[in-house]
């Protein structure tokens, strides 16, 4: 399915689409992108396992999370796994081009994967972020969702391998994408 205009107004239409082909494929695990945690909990009540992936403390400003407190509650209590962490493809890289200039590599890969969209690039790092963290198992296929901004516009069938592996990481299907972005 490829959505007319990337942004928020798909997520329901995103989400609906990333249950049924779980369903489709049996596949138990799903993770999603959300930093205010409302993408994530759309996911609360379904068949598979949730993990949520926010953006690491202090990604839009020193020492601060931008998941409330109360609405990682919510997911914990919804059963949504919440992980937050560091940035696969930004970290130390980032602070390399932010003090020194230039480009790295894990810009590099982000920059490329961001030519099938942001949405896309957000699925394949969170996923091997979640198999990273041991909240999904390895070797097994998961859905991936995420978004332009805020909001899920994305879907994704992914393998993910583990950070150290990460080119084994496999995109096997896109469920869903914004032609523009």
């Amino acid at each position: 399915m490829y959505w007319d205009k990337k942004g928020p107004d798909n997520t329901d239409a995103t989400v609906k689409l990333a249950l049924s082909r779980a369903s489709e494929l049996s596949i138990r695990h799903i993770v999603v992108a959300s930093c205010s945690g409302y993408t994530a909990l759309k996911f609360a009540g379904c068949p598979c396992e949730v993990v949520c992936v926010t953006h690491h403390v202090g990604f839009s400003g020193p020492g601060r999370d931008e998941m409330d407190p109360s609405a990682r509650e919510k997911l914990q209590q919804a059963g949504i796994k919440v992980l937050t962490t560091t940035h696969l493809l930004a970290g130390v890289d980032r602070a390399l081009r932010n003090k020194f200039g230039g480009v790295y590599p894990a810009e590099i890969m982000a920059q490329t994967l961001r030519i099938f969209g942001q949405g896309l690039k957000v699925c394949v790092e969170i996923a091997v972020m979640a198999l990273d963290a041991g909240m999904i198992p390895h070797g097994k296929d998961i859905i991936a969702v995420g978004g332009t901004g805020t909001g899920a516009d994305t879907a994704a069938v992914i393998l993910p391998a583990h950070s150290n592996h990460f080119f084994d990481t496999k995109v096997k299907e896109i469920i869903c994408k914004p032609r523009e972005f």
